[in-house]
């Protein structure tokens, strides 16, 4: 798993999509992401429609028809979705590496910044609390 931000969750044309309806925080239509999109890299009408159905289908974007035009929105924002995900992924590796996971979290901690640390810590002790 060597993929980094949006592509951990999505296909690298799927991240895309994403990143330019997360920036826009508005209903775009198939034509403008594709607009957004072809400023860096020439990409079929087609394409793009294909991939924000499928994500309409994955339950990620929500579709409105507004007269003929098909309207696509995240159901979550960027923040929602990534602490919906990270919380997913969290408890499937616990639950799949128990113990181990923990520990290669706690050393990859040389790398984290000191606020981390702390919102881990505070975390930690709200947890004691309620055992």
């Amino acid at each position: 798993m060597h993929e980094t931000g949006l592509t951990c969750f999505f296909g690298p044309l799927e991240a895309k999509v994403m990143d330019v309806l997360w920036n826009r925080e508005a209903y775009l239509t198939i034509k403008e992401v594709q607009q957004v999109l072809q400023k860096e890299k020439a990409i079929k009408f087609n394409t793009v429609m294909t991939v924000m159905n499928r994500l309409v289908d994955k339950g990620i974007l929500e579709k409105r028809m507004e007269g003929r035009s098909s309207l696509f929105k995240p159901v979550q924002t960027r923040n929602e979705f990534l602490a919906t995900q990270s919380k997913e992924m969290a408890y499937i590796l616990t639950k799949q590496f128990g113990k181990t996971i923990v520990s290669h979290m706690l050393e990859e901690l040389h790398e984290a910044d000191e606020s981390l640390i702390k919102q881990m810590e505070q975390k930690i002790n709200e947890w004691r609390k309620t055992k």
